[in-house]
């Protein structure tokens, strides 16, 4: 008799173990993805479901945990998918069913593509997304492209690095950083895309909080496919109604109050779940406002009402944002929490970001907003082939 432990911290080593042996793929991913193990925080429970998620838990096997109003699961996948079943289940846990089965689609069968205006971008490798900030106070590269034809000889570089989506940006959202007013930002990002579009770059996103801005964006040359929101919709409210109308892409991301005051709303019992709940919150508002599901990529926001800490957890238990069903983009690029685990500077954490992006994808991330598209391509091509095998 032999006995090997295998490697299970994601489904890739079962299902590799299956397909030697035999197993269709399709088969072996599933089996995989089953017996993997699953962790569910429930909560706003009543005390009869609290028992009746013990007197469950006892007769199936799994583990629970539970507190007033709150239990946590815990056991292979497929022995807490019956839950989700509406004829499996306990009766008194009937209001589990749906939440905890879209948790297990989304975990099984994660999104192939994101749709964008005009096309779709695959998401079965890595999409890195290249920065173009056209601003002259961006924390790591403020005033570093200065005019039109030096932004659009950046895109240039980006493309030919790497980079899937350019992402052009007119304000800064540094902590501490003041609006920019409408007309400025127009002229700052409206030439660039434009100029970007005539050159056959892109696919182009426009990075903005503001419905003018967007809206120039979209119609410049050609026009931006991707509209990336860092306040996710809660900054002007007509943000939605635009990219509704043009079918555009949307990056919704997690933040707290503004820029300027973000700094002192990032207080979190439990980071990851708070900024999962709050994310699947503005993506369900977003969905109600016209923009469909298959458009919305969701950012946990990475140094946005977020200390050092609340970062380092948050790309650990990245898992729990992308659980939520949508694709989860990162921005991590040279942000102040890689400086503190590092100890280096804006300027040299071009390492790090790599470093970082490919945790994120090991996590889940499949898009990476970064500045440096080659030293993370590389990183990111190391990473995904550990999980996507030739």
């Amino acid at each position: 008799m032999r006995v090997t432990a295998l490697a299970a911290h994601t489904p890739e080593a079962v299902r590799a173990a299956l397909a030697a042996r035999g197993w269709e793929a399709q088969p072996a991913w599933f089996a995989a993805t089953g017996i993997q193990s699953f962790v569910v925080l429930i909560e706003e429970i009543t005390e009869t479901e609290r028992e009746a998620l013990v007197h469950w838990g006892t007769k199936s096997g799994a583990d629970v945990l539970t507190g007033e109003g709150w239990a946590l699961v815990a056991g292979a996948a497929s022995r807490i998918a019956p839950l989700a079943r509406y004829d499996r289940a306990p009766q008194e846990l009937a209001r589990l069913a749906p939440a905890l089965g879209q948790l297990l689609a989304a975990r099984a069968e994660p999104a192939q593509s994101w749709a964008i205006r005009g096309g779709e971008i695959p998401l079965d490798k890595p999409v890195i997304i290249g920065i173009i900030n056209v601003t002259p106070d961006s924390f790591s590269d403020g005033g570093h492209l200065p005019t039109i034809e030096a932004a659009v000889a950046h895109g240039e570089k980006l493309t030919a690095d790497g980079c899937r989506l350019i992402d052009v940006g007119g304000e800064s959202t540094r902590p501490g950083a003041a609006p920019v007013p409408v007309k400025e930002e127009i002229a700052r990002v409206v030439p660039v895309i434009a100029g970007l579009v005539k050159r056959g770059l892109g696919p182009v996103s426009v990075d903005t909080r503001k419905a003018e801005v967007a809206r120039a964006a979209l119609d410049a040359g050609g026009g931006a496919a991707v509209i990336n929101d860092v306040s996710g919709l809660r900054f002007d409210a007509e943000l939605a109604n635009v990219a509704a109308a043009a079918q555009a892409g949307v990056i919704l991301m997690h933040m707290r109050g503004t820029p300027a005051t973000m700094d002192d709303l990032a207080q979190y019992a439990h980071v990851a779940t708070e900024v999962a709940a709050e994310l699947v919150a503005v993506a369900a508002k977003a969905e109600g406002e016209g923009i469909a599901r298959e458009r919305i990529v969701v950012d946990p926001g990475f140094g946005f009402a977020k200390t050092a800490t609340h970062n380092f957890r948050l790309l650990d238990e990245l898992a729990t944002i992308v659980a939520l069903g949508y694709p989860v983009a990162v921005g991590l690029s040279r942000k102040r929490f890689l400086g503190a685990a590092t100890g280096r500077p804006v300027e040299d954490r071009d390492r790090a970001t790599a470093v970082a992006c490919a945790l994120a994808w090991e996590r889940g991330a499949r898009l990476f907003r970064v500045h440096d598209v080659a030293l993370t391509r590389e990183a990111l091509a190391l990473a995904s082939a550990t999980t996507n095998p030739q």
